[in-house]
């Protein structure tokens, strides 16, 4: 009993919810909206795992809350901040750098930025950051605001605008392009490329992203590889005409490196798929994607590693709840086991002390019977008669509130018996007719006769 009643607290505890604490940015932003849905999907689901949501500002501060270990998970942008001790579990989206200019601008590649007015979609710093290394990177210098009369012939204006305000802007001459940091399969980017289209004449405009992607990730490895396939955009022409290869930033969902492997395989495997019901309230969940890796050496190795708990499950080795806690099983088995063994150890104990105690009195009333045969003295045979009464009351005691083995206490009733008649026998004398009378109640049935 008492090993399953260990063995039933152990199952209680480790098939008891695992609560993740999850630090979500930034501020606004579609992740904290699809990670609300995730843990909200686990709940109704009564999943392994549970998530408790502690919002930032930005992905800055959330990433810093996995590296100071107050978050278990966090959503994070690697170019923003990379925690040290991150490990991506998924990618939540993806954000591909593309530049749209209506074609009577004449921009085809970024060279053709040197001096133009480029528009960026409320910027947010990170952005900003990212708009001005890959300006530079293409021999070009990145000013903030309009052109100025003294301004390198290399010059790039940046102008922030908002989506609302581009067929304007575009009309007034205020800018010549637009630079989307944007997941390629939004809405937001569809509709952004049919204002550029409408700025122009022709209805036809220019789409182009980064030139020499390979040199771009290795002077800046925080970003990625992003291609945005053949007509992607719907119109008429649909663009782009060819696949585009460009590089781009990623919003993740990383998990401490100390963090389980089992638990981080359930928290991944629960989230691809729960995508399509939270697809249903949360349409970010379709940009839900695994990272890219070509084994699993590359994937742990990798500028931004993936965690192996998240390798198991795409690689469908995630282990059974035998093979999981199977050194727990065996703990068990071999502490209740041993439970077992030292509880049926202090039962044979405590029944061999009971039945030696039982025993010690019946010697003692063999002990008390054959000192009796020799002894004359009234006062002496009156105080074995009270220690014989003291013994078998003993006995009666013990064979009461315990099972006592038959042979043992069929044992202890005779020499009770033969102790008794022997001290009657010693202490009677003859009747009138003859008979030997019994004293203090003492019985003498079953004497082979008396002692004169």
């Amino acid at each position: 009993m008492l090993a399953l009643a260990v063995a039933g607290l152990a199952y209680a505890y480790l098939t008891h919810p695992t609560t993740l604490v999850v630090a979500v940015a930034p501020n606004g932003g579609t992740e904290p909206a699809l990670m609300r849905a995730y843990a909200e999907a686990l709940s109704r689901s009564k999943a392994s795992i549970r998530l408790k949501l502690v919002p930032f500002g930005g992905v800055r501060e959330s990433a810093e809350a996995l590296r100071d270990g107050k978050a278990d998970l966090a959503v994070v942008r690697p170019d923003v901040s990379m925690p040290r001790n991150g490990l991506t579990l998924a990618v939540l989206r993806e954000q591909a750098t593309l530049v749209a200019a209506p074609r009577r601008v004449g921009i085809a590649d970024f060279a053709a930025l040197a001096g133009k007015r480029l528009a960026v979609l409320a910027p947010r710093k990170a952005d900003h950051a990212l708009v001005r290394g890959l300006v530079e990177r293409h021999g070009l210098e990145l000013r903030d605001g309009g052109p100025e009369g003294d301004a390198s012939a290399k010059a790039v204006s940046l102008v922030p605008v908002e989506e609302a305000e581009l067929a304007t802007a575009f009309a007034a001459g205020r800018i010549d392009a637009v630079i989307l940091l944007t997941t390629p399969t939004s809405a937001a980017a569809q509709r952004i490329v049919d204002l550029v289209r409408d700025a122009d004449p022709d209805h036809e405009a220019a789409l182009f992203g980064i030139s020499n992607v390979p040199a771009a990730l290795a002077r800046m490895p925080l970003l990625q590889s992003v291609t945005v396939p053949a007509g992607l955009f719907d119109g008429d022409p649909r663009m782009p005409a060819d696949d585009i290869v460009t590089v781009g930033s990623s919003y993740r969902l990383m998990a401490r490196s100390t963090l389980s492997r089992t638990v981080a395989a359930e928290a991944t495997q629960h989230l691809f798929e729960m995508r399509t019901l939270l697809a249903e309230t949360t349409p970010a969940a379709n940009d839900v994607l695994h990272p890219a890796y070509d084994t699993t050496v590359g994937a742990t190795s990798a500028r931004l590693p993936i965690h192996p708990g998240a390798i198991d499950y795409y690689e469908r080795e995630q282990e059974s709840f035998i093979e999981r806690y199977e050194s727990w099983i065996y703990l068990v088995a071999i502490f209740g086991g041993g439970l077992g063994s030292v509880a049926a150890w202090l039962r044979q104990r405590v029944g061999r002390i009971r039945r030696e105690r039982i025993e010690v009195a019946t010697l003692r009333l063999l002990e008390i019977r054959s000192s009796a045969r020799g002894e004359t003295g009234p006062a002496k045979l009156e105080a074995m008669a009270a220690e014989t009464d003291d013994l078998a009351a003993s006995i009666a005691r013990h064979a009461m509130r315990r099972t006592t083995e038959p042979r043992t206490l069929a044992g202890a009733t005779l020499a009770v018996d033969a102790a008794r008649s022997t001290i009657a026998r010693r202490l009677g004398r003859r009747g009138p007719e003859g008979a030997t009378a019994p004293l203090d109640g003492f019985s003498t049935e079953g004497r082979d006769g008396g002692e004169r």
